[in-house]
């Protein structure tokens, strides 16, 4: 026992939010923890940056609402400095020049019955019914997946009575939001939706979250889930709500570093990995692209699994069927970034005067229709010639981000395709893409292009280079059921735990998967610290 509990010297590759949170935990337990991350800034992709001269945005996560409460109690996030400001409207969706959708608090009900009564009227079940479904969710986001383990042990036990923990979390559902659960995990967003409502308003309104970061089409199979894992979140205890970090995205991860370094963390920046160091099966410690060797007990890495098992293990003390699944792992997400720095507000030609629309997503793709063909366009020219643009301003909210009187702007822009057809590279495409973005919403809000001052673009390519998004994917794979939960991101290997021994997986490649949650950090600690026999979160 003795020799479980002793301190572990632990090293963690990847300083993005994932790793952080995991890191906590390990140090709070009392173990010496250092963190390796590759670029000169702490954060992974929730950071801020100045992009312009003056201009300061959330370079690639861009909005808050699926970080975990559980998580932002234990880090005392708020005390480090914290502190997120609820959107006054969810969205805002111009339709064309005279028509609009806000989708807010106490406000979408009567804007959908602008279009339809009785998608207005349906509005309550809907909600109702798949906030329960959310709540299953959110109780399974904190727990480790059963794992599929061979043979009769004691392991196999210990995973049967997790599945049975699972079994019993379901069994509470009645028949209808058994049938709802089902629906949600196989359907398509747009088959789901259309049970639902009569008019594309609405149902474009929440079929955007079936796509973002999902390339796909609103009707492909599996996408209803990406709408579900996109509103369990919550933003100051107010369940289904999105918000904006002050300061910018970064917030969130510069306080969980100083929650951190205030238990001992080193954290170390400009510091690339080269390789995990094996011996007999087991992993040693790591090699910086410097050629430092750093020996550890534990590794836990928060890199994309494609990265890790692809780059930084060698193939030959993995197993072949494993290594084989990593190579087919499923990575891109379609997504096409940006930053602008903007000398005004833009004016919306359906509702031109500044107000708190402009404070919420906007969402330029009126119809499921328009988002299917943003897919199959994408598919077959490498990009939508009329692509479904999300803008939020966070300046909007938060005046720290530009100078007086100024704004910046976070296009979230699809569909694109992660590598390009016919051997083009994103490399000379890049600003002809970012031109068509911009004159996207310029249609919308004529005047909006001449008022860009400065702009930051990421194509995949950029996205994967930068931030190690393989294929430019913001969830570090794919949210299909052949990736999810106990499949995440290899059936046999979803509790965090690797084939190598003492190598674990904390990012958003494992349960519950993509987006600023925390979760995979927070529950890759629990397991590690059961294996090394201290108290667990």
């Amino acid at each position: 026992m003795a020799q479980r509990n002793r301190r572990r010297r632990i090293l963690i590759v990847g300083g993005g939010h994932n790793g952080l949170v995991c890191a906590f935990y390990l140090a709070k337990a009392g173990h010496a923890v250092t963190v390796l991350e590759r670029r000169g800034v702490v954060g992974g992709a929730a950071v801020t940056e100045e992009f312009h001269p003056g201009f300061r945005n959330s370079t690639a996560s861009y909005t808050v609402s699926l970080l975990n409460p559980k998580v932002i109690a234990d880090m005392d996030l708020a005390g480090h400095g914290l502190r997120v400001l609820e959107r006054k409207v969810a969205n805002f969706l111009p339709l064309d020049d005279r028509d609009y959708l806000i989708v807010g608090e106490g406000r979408t009900k009567a804007e959908v019955a602008k279009f339809s009564q009785a998608d207005a009227e349906a509005l309550d079940a809907y909600g109702e019914r798949l906030e329960r479904i959310a709540d299953v969710l959110r109780d399974l986001v904190l727990q480790t997946p059963p794992n599929v383990t061979e043979g009769w042990s004691l392991e196999g036990l210990r995973q049967l009575l997790r599945g049975a923990d699972v079994g019993r979390e379901l069994g509470r559902l009645d028949t209808t939001a058994r049938r709802d659960l089902l629906a949600l995990f196989s359907q398509s967003a747009g088959d789901w939706l259309d049970g639902w409502f009569e008019r594309d308003p609405i149902k474009a309104a929440f079929g955007f979250d079936g796509v973002v970061g999902n390339y796909a089409s609103p009707y492909s199979a599996g996408s209803a889930y990406v709408l579900l894992h996109h509103v369990f979140g919550e933003v100051n205890g107010k369940r289904g709500a999105w918000g904006h970090a002050v300061g910018g995205m970064g917030a969130i991860t510069q306080a969980m570093a100083r929650a951190c370094e205030a238990l001992g963390v080193e954290i170390r920046l400009d510091a690339p990995v080269r390789e995990v160091t094996t011996e007999a099966g087991r992993a040693t410690g790591l090699v910086t692209e410097a050629g430092e060797r750093l020996a550890g007990d534990l590794v836990v890495s928060n890199l994309n699994p494609k990265l890790l098992f692809g780059s930084l293990v060698a193939a030959g003390v993995q197993p072949d069927d494993f290594r084989e699944r990593i190579t087919r792992y499923r990575s891109g997400s379609g997504t096409f970034r940006m930053n602008v720095a903007l000398a005004e507000l833009p004016r919306f030609t359906c509702l031109p005067e500044p107000g708190d629309h402009l404070t919420g997503g906007i969402i330029m793709a009126p119809s499921l229709a328009y988002m299917e063909r943003a897919y199959a366009d994408a598919r077959a020219h490498g990009w939508s010639r009329e692509p479904i643009v999300e803008m939020l301003i966070p300046s909007t909210l938060d005046d720290s981000l530009a100078p007086a009187g100024r704004h910046v702007a976070s296009l979230f822009c699809q569909h694109v395709a992660p590598v390009l057809p016919d051997g083009r590279s994103w490399d000379d495409h890049r600003e002809e893409v970012a031109d068509l973005m911009i004159a996207t919403v310029d249609r919308f809000a004529p005047g909006f292009a001449a008022s860009v001052l400065g702009r930051q673009l990421f194509s995949p390519l950029d996205l994967e280079r930068t931030f190690g998004l393989v294929g430019g994917d913001i969830m570090h794979g794919a949210l299909s059921l052949d990736q999810l939960f106990s499949a995440r991101p290899v059936l046999g290997h979803g509790d965090y735990r690797t084939p190598i021994q003492g190598l674990y997986q904390c990012g958003a490649g494992t349960h519950p998967g993509g987006g600023v949650t925390g979760a995979p950090g927070h529950n890759a600690a629990r397991e590690i610290l059961r294996d090394i026999g201290r108290a667990a979160p």
